[in-house]
């Protein structure tokens, strides 16, 4: 260290505080790296790597950039995953003695960075475990939202709720496998495990929110929330330098909305499609025509969160229902057209970041509220009046920064040109003074000339020798004795003179303390308006939710879509539903409408067959998103729609593996399936899509309807079961509440025509040989797979002639077994004992059916029944 020149050894110290951070350490109008951050910050910005102290035996790398594009330089930083810590001089160099002071002002990470998109949170996580309770702190410093809750769900879907930037965990738990497992894919921060102590995490809270306790927030108690809460003030304070703008904790409460996990945020693309995670194709990607980007967050937030409260819900409903009336959705959003981000820009007034161009972007914004105002200014009590309540008019702020911020500011607030004319007497006289600068070198320019006679003469100014006056050299003899040379030119000679240099200390002497009084104005300024901070986050608030609404007021006119009704029945009754995401989607084929009826009764699950690329899981698939769609209060695309809301929607579609983890396709499948059968309730929504398809067929059948009876015998939640295994239509016959649908077909010798349409009734094939000719299999192969295929359905009965599948050992016992009882039933189906009006209708050669076939003719055998006497 003895042997660093005095400004490395002020970097080395400096950078030592900061070891896993890229330094950023200002130099003048730059900021440079040294070392092996230079030469990681080179290759990661791309840009020139040189070094320091070239004559010497081991010279430093290093690397710089200008500081006034610093921040897209960071930005590059952080989404390579690195750290940047951002060293300012903390004093005037002009003033320093020795060395200039500096020192880190702000750590950025992954999480406590502006987002690139304005329309998604920045969130940094914080968890703490404790046996299997999960404490969970989530927050976002560019708006302020501070959330805490505790859970007992898996932790990778609670991470998946938030897509958080940057997770704090213990230090303890960095190797742990259950936070490894969960982890993978996330930048991660370990924090000593100190600063997740619950004593020392509550005192940390009390001492940000300056409360005596935390009983007015709703999480006195809440022993792993307030852990991990702790842990990330604590966190976010040290790399912040305590500027943050949180103004109170919101305590999630689990029983007010629908928690989704991982596996069904990806299964229905919520928030991003499964192709290439962008929002294109996503659920959100149709529902947000939202004008602000706070109001797109927060319409975000409704989908990961949906309502379960259904007064809730009906006041969201009845907002839109408002804003559709005379088209005043279309109104309020023109108005919204010119509101920025004030939930941000608040945060950077409150956070010291704020610049003279983000006050006027909060003064324009502030300015369009009263009208906003007035246009939801109704005599009835919905949603909107409360919005309108919560919404102030900032009349002293506006007048403020009208009066004293310039109409056209520069970025830096050192340089000047920031206070307006006529707000400060003092920043006006020396305003005066120093725009009196050009008038004055004209004067003496033509002075000086008629002194001398030398008509070429000119006087001039740079920022290193100040005002000179600059003489050819076939004028130098002629230079009076007065002048004083300054500075020999190539072409010439630059002089002062006594008054030239009286001139310039009392003018630049009056542009420095202009441009430092002017900064300290707008440094009051800035002060006066954070006073408001809480305020202006409650109206932000109040205008994203609107912008949110009028946002699914605007989808739902033009995409024609309808009002459901939604109740604490067990009824989800949809007609003429559509996919939401498919139908505007040019797809080369009009998108078919259907109809869905789910309860807890007759109608509880629904055995879905048909050949692939029919359309089972658009079908399935539409369905959870009307009623996901239904319970954040938005209209459906459906000519109506009645939803018995859900407490949960879980899915398990689709085949992945997870080589990492060593999990196959078929481990992951039932692992998703634990989870749902383990965790369901009675309200709640089960899509299956293919249970049992990554293992042997009978492994793979045997699991599916057993997983299936389990959830008729058990569960009874309300459950769309999408199948290719034929012997499990046979379970409505068995179970109560079961019912057969499939996708309609039609055969054209060899072709199939796919009719998307929904139909009562088991299907009686697959269509899987047709749909291998559609891939381009070779013929051969396809004549081949038939004969096969036919080999194997003559061997579907046993030797009574009933579904070998059907056949249970309990069959002395009917209340244990459902497969007694479906023998049963089959045996008398299948024997001379008969309906003789059956027998009459389906003909002698029943046993030359297969279970498929034969099912198919008893659904025939009721539609012809079904005009006739009992």
């Amino acid at each position: 260290m003895s042997e660093l020149t005095p400004l490395m050894r002020q970097y080395s110290e400096i950078k030592s505080n900061h070891p896993d951070s890229i330094l950023f350490f200002r130099l003048g109008d730059f900021y440079e790296m040294f070392g092996e951050d230079a030469v990681i910050a080179s290759r990661t910005l791309q840009i020139a790597l040189t070094t320091r102290d070239r004559g010497k035996e081991a010279p430093v790398p290093m690397c710089g950039v200008p500081y006034f594009t610093a921040d897209t330089y960071i930005a590059k930083m952080i989404k390579a995953g690195y750290k940047v810590a951002l060293c300012e001089q903390v004093e005037d160099p002009r003033e320093a003695k020795g060395i200039v002071k500096r020192e880190v002002v702000n750590v950025f990470t992954p999480g406590t960075f502006s987002p690139e998109d304005p329309r998604e949170n920045n969130y940094i996580m914080s968890f703490f475990l404790k046996e299997n309770l999960i404490g969970i702190a989530v927050a976002d410093i560019t708006t302020g939202e501070f959330l805490v809750y505790e859970s007992i769900e898996d932790l990778r879907d609670e991470i998946s709720r938030f897509e958080p930037k940057e997770i704090l965990l213990p230090l303890s738990l960095k190797n742990n496998p259950l936070a490894a497992d969960n982890l993978d894919g996330f930048y991660l921060t370990p924090y000593d495990d100190l600063h997740f102590d619950y004593l020392e995490s509550y005192r940390a809270l009390l001492k940000h929110f300056r409360v005596a306790s935390l009983d007015g927030y709703g999480c006195e108690g809440m022993v792993v929330a307030v852990s991990a809460a702790g842990a990330l003030i604590n966190y976010l304070e040290n790399n912040q330098k305590g500027n943050l703008s949180f103004k109170k904790i919101n305590v999630l409460r689990r029983a007010s909305c629908m928690f989704l996990d991982a596996a069904t945020l990806r299964n229905l693309e919520i928030t991003k499609n499964v192709r290439d995670g962008d929002r294109d194709g996503s659920l959100l990607g149709i529902l947000d025509e939202t004008i602000t980007p706070m109001g797109g967050r927060l319409l975000r937030s409704w989908l990961h969160r949906p309502l379960i409260e259904l007064n809730e819900i009906k006041l969201r409903q009845d907002a839109i229902d408002i804003l559709l009336d005379n088209k005043r959705y279309s109104k309020l959003r023109g108005l919204l057209k010119g509101i920025s981000d004030i939930e941000r820009l608040a945060s950077r007034i409150s956070f010291g970041s704020a610049n003279a161009r983000d006050l006027l972007s909060l003064k324009a914004s502030l300015k369009i509220v009263p009208e906003i105002k007035q246009l939801l200014a109704l005599h009835s009590d919905n949603l909107l009046c409360d919005l309108n309540r919560q919404i102030d008019e900032f009349f002293d702020a506006v007048n403020l920064i009208e009066s004293a911020i310039a109409d056209n500011p520069p970025i830096s607030l050192k340089d000047g040109g920031l206070i307006k004319t006529g707000f400060n007497r003092d920043v006006d006289e020396l305003r005066q003074i120093s725009g009196s600068a050009r008038d004055f070198i004209a004067a003496i320019e033509a002075k000086e000339r008629q002194r001398t006679g030398i008509n070429s003469l000119k006087v001039g100014y740079n920022r290193v020798f100040g005002y000179y006056i600059e003489i050819t050299k076939a004028n130098l003899s002629q230079v009076p004795a007065d002048y004083i040379r300054k500075q020999t030119l190539a072409g010439g000679e630059r002089f002062i003179t006594p008054e030239l240099k009286e001139y310039e200390a009392k003018v630049l002497g009056a542009e420095d303390r202009l441009k430092n009084l002017e900064y300290e104005i707008f440094q009051e300024v800035r002060l006066k308006i954070s006073g408001e901070t809480e305020r202006l986050q409650r109206a932000a608030l109040a205008i994203a939710t609107l912008d949110a609404l009028s946002s699914l007021a605007h989808v739902a006119e033009k995409y024609n879509y309808a009002r459901p009704l939604v109740d604490d029945g067990d009824t989800i009754h949809i007609t003429e539903g559509r996919h939401p995401v498919l139908e505007r989607m040019h797809l080369g084929e009009r998108f078919v409408p259907n109809n869905a009826l789910l309860d807890s009764g007759d109608n509880n699950i629904l055995v879905i067959t048909g050949p692939n690329m029919a359309g089972k899981s658009t079908y399935m698939r539409q369905i959870a998103l009307i009623v996901l769609m239904a319970q954040i209060g938005s209209f459906v695309p459906a000519e109506n729609a009645r939803v018995g809301y859900v407490d949960r929607i879980y899915t398990r579609i689709g085949a992945s593996d997870v080589i990492t983890k060593g999990q196959s396709t078929f481990m992951v499948e039932m692992t998703e399936t634990a989870n749902i059968l383990n965790n369901a309730t009675e309200r709640s929504l089960i899509i299956l899509d293919e249970v049992g398809r990554g293992t042997s067929t009978f492994d793979g059948i045997s699991i599916a309807w057993a997983v299936a009876e389990y959830i008729a015998r058990q569960i009874k939640a309300r459950t769309l079961f999408a199948t290719h295994y034929h012997e499990l239509t046979e379970l409505a016959l068995v179970l109560n509440g079961v019912k057969n649908f499939n996708i309609a077909v039609k055969e054209w010798g060899d072709e199939i025509i796919f009719l998307r349409k929904i139909e009562e009734g088991p299907t009686n094939k697959s269509y899987g040989i047709q749909v291998a000719r559609l891939a381009g299999l070779p013929e051969d192969i396809l004549e081949r797979a038939k004969e096969i295929l036919y080999n194997l359905e003559r061997a579907e009965l046993n030797e009574l002639g009933a579904p070998k599948i059907a056949y249970s050992p309990q069959a002395a016992d009917k209340s244990r077994s459902f497969g007694t009882g479906f023998r049963k039933s089959q045996l008398d189906l299948f024997t001379t004992q008969a309906d003789p009006v059956i027998k009459e209708l389906l003909g002698l050669d029943i046993l030359n059916l297969t279970p498929i076939e034969a099912l198919n003719k008893l659904y025939e055998m009721r539609r012809k029944l079904s005009d006739k006497p009992k």
